[in-house]
Parts: C-alpha cells; sequence; structure tokens
C-alpha cells in the first residue's frame, strides 16, 4: 500500500513538473523569421521588433492559458513596446495582431505607446491575423502602416454594452433580493431589475462618448474623414473589403509586414527580427494553467454579457 502510494506521488510530482516546464518553454518560444528572443542584444545594424498581442485586449498582464484562449494584457505590451523605445537596435515593429477586440480603456493605453514610439522615429507596422476587430482595429489604427490577409476579418469600428434582466426568472422562483445603495444610479445593469429610462440615456451617452473617441482615433491614425468611418455602421469587414474602404494599406501575411517593415526602415526587404516576448515574473507561470490572471477572470470571458462596462468587440467568424 505504502508503495502504490509513493508511485502515486511520483506521477502526480512529475505532471506538475511537466506543466512548469511546459509554461516556461512558453515563455522562451517566439515567432518570427529567425529572430531571436527578446533580452538579447539586438546586434549591429538594426532589427525588426515582433511583438504579439493574441486574445482578447484588457487592462491586465497577458496570458496565454493551457486550457482556454489567450489574453492580451495591454499592461505587457506597453511594457514590451517601452523596451523596443529603450533599445536603439531596433528600427521597426511589426504588431502580429489576432484579437476580436477587447475594453476601450486598454485597447487606448496601448495606442498612446505606440505613437510615444513612432515619435521616437520607431516605424510600426500591423500584420492582421485570423482577427483584428473592433478593439484590435483602434490599436492597429495607429502603426504607419496595416497588413491583413484578404479573408482576415477586421474594422467593426462601434461600441456594446449588453446587461441581462433576470428579474422574471427570479420571480419564478420566489427569488428577491434587497438593495441597499448610495445614490439612484449605484445598481445601474443590475440584472435583477428592469433598466429605467434615464439609466438607458445615461449607457448609451458612455457608448456615444466611447464611439467618438473610437472614431477620433481611426480618422486621425488612417486619414480618413469621420464620416466614412461612421458610414461603416460599425460592420466586420474582410481584409481585401477593408482595403477597399482605406481601413488597411495593403494585403498580405506576417513576413510580408516584416519586409514592409524592414524597408520603411530602411534595413532592406529581409531585415533580421527579434521577438518581444514579454517579462513574465515567476509567480505569474500559473496563471496560465488558470487561463488568465485574476483581473481578466474578473471580466469572466466566458460570459462577457456579465460584464456591465464598455466592450470592443468583434462578432466570432468561422467557416
Amino acid at each position: 500500500m505504502a508503495l502504490k502510494k509513493m508511485i502515486g506521488g511520483i506521477v502526480v510530482g512529475l505532471a506538475v513538473l511537466s506543466l512548469v516546464v511546459i509554461l516556461l518553454v512558453k515563455g522562451a518560444g517566439g515567432v518570427g523569421g529567425g529572430g531571436k528572443s527578446a533580452g538579447l542584444s539586438s546586434g549591429d545594424g538594426g532589427m525588426v521588433g515582433i511583438i504579439e498581442i493574441n486574445g482578447m485586449i484588457v487592462g491586465d498582464y497577458s496570458s496565454t492559458g493551457l486550457f482556454s484562449g489567450g489574453i492580451a494584457g495591454s499592461q505587457t505590451v506597453m511594457q514590451q513596446l517601452r523596451e523596443v523605445s529603450g533599445d536603439p537596435g531596433i528600427k521597426a515593429v511589426v504588431l502580429r495582431i489576432n484579437s476580436p477586440g477587447g475594453t476601450p480603456a486598454a485597447a487606448q493605453e496601448i495606442t498612446d505607446e505606440i505613437l510615444r514610439l513612432k515619435e521616437s522615429g520607431v516605424k510600426v507596422v500591423t500584420s492582421m491575423g485570423d482577427a483584428a476587430a473592433s478593439g484590435a482595429y483602434w490599436i492597429a489604427s495607429a502603426s504607419d502602416q496595416i497588413v491583413a490577409n484578404p479573408g482576415t476579418i477586421t474594422g467593426s469600428i462601434g461600441v456594446i454594452m449588453q446587461a441581462q434582466n433576470y428579474r422574471g426568472l427570479m420571480d419564478k422562483l420566489g427569488v428577491y433580493s434587497n438593495t441597499i445603495k448610495s445614490g439612484a444610479y449605484k445598481d445601474m445593469g443590475s440584472p435583477e431589475r428592469p433598466m429605467s429610462g434615464e439609466e438607458k440615456e445615461i449607457f448609451q451617452s458612455m457608448v456615444d462618448d466611447t464611439y467618438r473617441q473610437f472614431v477620433e482615433t481611426v480618422a486621425q491614425g488612417r486619414k480618413i474623414s469621420p464620416e466614412k468611418i461612421r458610414g461603416l455602421n460599425g460592420r466586420v469587414l474582410t481584409g481585401r473589403q477593408a482595403l477597399e474602404a482605406g481601413l488597411v494599406d495593403k494585403t498580405g501575411n506576417l513576413y510580408d509586414a516584416v519586409s514592409l517593415a524592414g524597408e520603411m526602415s530602411g534595413l532592406g526587404k529581409n531585415p533580421r527580427t527579434v521577438n518581444m516576448e514579454p517579462r513574465k515574473q515567476w509567480w505569474r507561470l500559473f496563471d496560465d494553467m488558470g487561463g488568465g490572471s485574476a483581473g481578466a477572470k474578473g471580466l469572466n470571458l466566458n460570459s462577457l454579457e456579465s460584464y456591465y462596462g464598455l466592450l470592443l468587440l468583434g462578432p466570432p467568424v468561422g467557416n
């Protein structure tokens, strides 16, 4: 019996050790055309840095997740952009975006850092993967050039806020609640009661104001009139349609974007690359095992309708 327990303990220990090794290996890996990981000298002659923005964009640290989708944390991406600005050997950056969107504040934080990086003379090119919609497009619009695959899902320049009302169901179940609040609007969006007309107006004003900020950012970054952007009515587009609408500059893949960044920065069509892997504190390694950090879990990404905040999201599209 003791032998069986010992063997069981060894098996469990090996399983845990394997998960830790996987996480460490994932942190050491990267993408790009034969580049090297961040933290190494970029060497002479200059390089193109590659920064990945994968998954929902939130104001937190990025998390790849072993058992769920990834999280693109603005704190992580901002840190990576700051590292680029501190490395004189990196002449251009390619943002590899694969995201349906996220929250306005997170998109704004990343956008502000992109603009600061451009002011320092570093060229920024966005490469769109499967999707770069809504909040992800907000970020992309700040780059110097945007390259999308013909089948990329992008656009979705709009803002959405959703709130569920479970009052009818609660009445049927005989469940009632008492709310003690400091002001009339403190429980706005509560699922336990219908939304009042005044509350709808307040929420609508928030959506409208955020949408104006979104349109202003895209109009300035893409040199497109606000009227033309509003005329899209928040629709999603393919990469080819986005090219026709002036939302992207050309179609192509990641390597086309790297080549473009090399030409724009004077490094030629085949520049060397460096993967700007995020520097992750050791105590965050196990965040990935749970599919996200505490902040991301607070958003309940598996049930976004329960988050009563402004969201910049493109609808999921597949074959």
